[in-house]
């Protein structure tokens, strides 16, 4: 398992909650909880001081279920152990300044409890802080992002190989395969629930495996990834069965050409809507506008989906060490459709690119 710098990124945080002129930030969602200290229970909070004292720490909070955990995950962090365990860091913070919170996993009512704990404490929303430091990945970080996504290479070229992928076959049982396979491989879990779509089914961006059967001269789309050390990688290929129909070459290479414009787009500085409209102007010109009906693209991490959002209604810039998909899509109902996509690192001159699976029409 990839060693990560938690301390560093605690450093990260503090010394953005001083500029923000915060004496303290009371991290709950669960996934910013282990970016910032390793903890994988399913009951964390952490409380980091602006400027830590000896009489004043940060703390880390769980239950009893997790003593020992946390003893090994979060050693370098003060335990607190409490069944209610933000309302037990609240109380802790009680008499902070100005306490910084995350407003957008908090409830209305998580939010009178933590009034009622920390009395006239200043509670100021951080807003998703944490999300915008995890949106560049470090070294290690990248390191298994990269793994994740071999896991998923290998994973398809072992089924494509044993002839796995072969009419007769359910599109449920494809997706157990290939979910097994990278299991096998060494993934924690597959990322996502695994979409494998034939035929006609291949035209619904997110259509769910069922039963039904491949068939010679269909598209197959696969949409899957792994999960390594918490990080999950993200693929989509269009396969077809059999020898492709001209319709299905001329979308086929639509999408490609589209994703292409849409990788070269992945610079530093670069807006995200701009990288959008590189790839998605390609399949307007072609007709198809209307058939690429999601956003291009995404950052992925300890999450699937996470920043930074690559769409027309996205904001923001690109910088070195964002893990982002580019994924477009061409879906005729009825007939079938493509979608091709790779998981990338933006860096300061080409982008990395971690799914190596070839683009080229795969014919089986």
């Amino acid at each position: 398992m990839t060693r990560h710098d938690h301390a560093g990124r605690r450093e990260r945080l503090r010394a953005l909650a001083a500029e923000r002129g915060l004496d303290a930030v009371l991290v709950t969602d669960l996934v910013n909880v282990r970016y910032l200290t390793g903890f994988t229970g399913s009951n964390g909070a952490l409380l980091l001081r602006t400027v830590p004292t000896p009489g004043a720490p940060d703390l880390f909070g769980t239950d009893g279920r997790y003593t020992t955990q946390a003893g090994t995950q979060v050693p370098d962090v003060e335990l607190v152990v409490d069944r209610a365990t933000v309302a037990a860091l609240a109380r802790a913070a009680a008499g902070t300044g100005r306490l910084g919170y995350e407003s957008h996993v908090v409830t209305v009512d998580g939010l009178r409890g933590l009034e009622r704990a920390v009395g006239p404490t200043e509670l100021v929303s951080v807003r998703q802080a944490v999300e915008q430091l995890r949106a560049v990945k470090d070294a290690d970080e990248v390191e298994a992002l990269r793994r994740a996504c071999t896991v998923a290479d290998q994973a398809l070229a072992e089924l494509a190989a044993e002839g796995a992928l072969r009419p007769g076959r359910t599109e449920l049982a494809v997706g157990r395969e290939l979910d097994a396979r990278m299991l096998a491989l060494g993934a924690e879990a597959p990322s996502f629930e695994t979409i494998v779509a034939a035929g006609a089914n291949s035209a619904i961006p997110h259509h769910r495996p069922d039963s039904t059967e491949l068939r010679g001269g269909d598209f197959l789309k696969l949409d899957f990834g792994a999960t390594v050390d918490g990080y999950h990688s993200d693929m989509t290929r269009t396969l077809v069965l059999g020898h492709p129909a001209d319709w299905q070459t001329e979308v086929y290479a639509l999408v490609q050409e589209s994703q292409a414009a849409g990788r070269a787009a992945l610079a530093v500085g670069a807006d995200v809507t701009a990288v959008d409209a590189a790839s998605r102007d390609v399949i307007a010109a072609a007709g198809h506008a209307e058939h690429f009906t999601h956003g291009l693209g995404h950052g992925v991490g300890l999450q699937i989906h996470e920043a930074p959002g690559i769409s027309a209604l996205g904001a923001g810039t690109l910088a070195a060490g964002m893990a982002v998909t580019v994924e477009p899509g061409v879906y005729l109902p009825g007939h079938g459709g493509v979608r091709i996509e790779d998981t990338l690192i933006v860096t300061d001159g080409e982008p990395e690119l971690l799914t190596l699976t070839s683009k080229e029409l795969l014919v089986l």
